[in-house]
């Protein structure tokens, strides 16, 4: 396969850290560099069409598409650029796609570069998607690199989604809003995985309904919060027919750094049943000890054990 024209080493790197991709895609593709679309392919069963009005496209998927992907990633490579996009999702029934998204920032200067999206999903039934979404920031600047990523998730009947949310290294600010409704059968997967340090911020909050009889939700999310950094978790089921819904929070916290889970679950039907779990606290000794005494340094060890953790 070819390489990706129209981006230069920094914007490269990127796109390898977000999408993992070192050459240009299978499938339908849609990249976007420093505010602008890069390059753009479609396939038979995807298309991608750039929204009449503001910033963003449109991305259909038809019906009883199968084994099929769509990579939409986003680069910023210019400090003090700041954008806003909006991204529409429609899955026809029957599908079964993967779509990879992600966003990297490389911020070099001393403005801050903001990246806000909005993406929608509309995922129609029996329908299956694999969702995975990364972020990830570089440069030695002293502009921040911020990232507001905001996801809706409208799932018909027996529909299936699952979403990897992934931010490891270099965000500097960032708040995730995800709100999902789901109709009867449907069932959603949410796995996020998360590392601040410095004096990095970053929220998580998600909202599911569950509307229709059947229907079940699973919100993980494990985090490592470093140094000075504060993370806040915030998840809330509301059961509102016969259904199961779980979320769950595990976290390491180090040095200086804050962590707060807040978790809220209503049950409005007699035959919802919902669970929530919340774990936060440090490295234990003996973990780091065990690992020393096979020649680790301390720092060593505990980067063993992060690792591992956020696997």
């Amino acid at each position: 396969m070819a390489d990706i024209g129209n981006v230069d080493s920094i914007q490269m790197r990127l796109l390898e850290e977000v999408a993992n991709l070192h050459e240009v895609p299978a499938g339908a593709y849609n990249i976007r560099v420093n505010g602008k679309l890069a390059e753009r392919v479609n396939s038979a069963n995807i298309e991608i069409v750039s929204k009449e009005e503001g910033e963003g496209i449109d991305i259909r998927i038809k019906a009883g598409t199968r084994n099929e992907s769509v990579h939409i990633p986003v680069v910023l490579s210019q400090s003090g650029l700041t954008e806003m996009v909006y991204n529409d999702f429609y899955i026809g029934d029957d599908a079964d796609v993967v779509i990879v998204a992600g966003c990297g920032i490389h911020n070099g200067g001393d403005k801050d570069s903001k990246h806000d999206g909005l993406h929608r999903f509309f995922v129609g039934k029996n329908a299956k998607v694999k969702y995975v979404e990364k972020h990830y920031g570089s440069g030695d600047g002293r502009g921040r690199r911020i990232m507001n990523p905001q996801t809706e998730v409208t799932m018909e009947e027996n529909s299936y989604m699952e979403m990897e949310m992934v931010q490891i290294k270099g965000v500097d600010s960032t708040r995730r809003t995800t709100k999902a409704d789901l109709a009867e059968g449907a069932k959603l997967i949410i796995r996020e995985r998360l590392l601040t340090h410095g004096s990095q911020f970053a929220e998580s909050g998600f909202v599911v309904n569950l509307n229709g009889e059947n229907s079940s939700a699973n919100v993980i999310s494990r985090s490592v919060a470093k140094e000075e950094s504060t993370q806040v978790f915030i998840a809330e089921i509301n059961g509102n027919a016969k259904c199961a819904g779980h979320s769950e929070c595990d976290a390491i916290i180090m040095d200086n750094a804050k962590i707060s889970a807040v978790p809220k679950i209503t049950a409005n039907n007699t035959d919802a049943a919902l669970i929530h779990e919340a774990a936060i606290g440090k490295i234990a000794g003996e973990q780091i000890i065990k690992l020393m005494t096979l020649g680790l340094t301390e720092e060593e060890a505990e980067a063993q054990i992060v690792n591992g953790f956020l696997k």
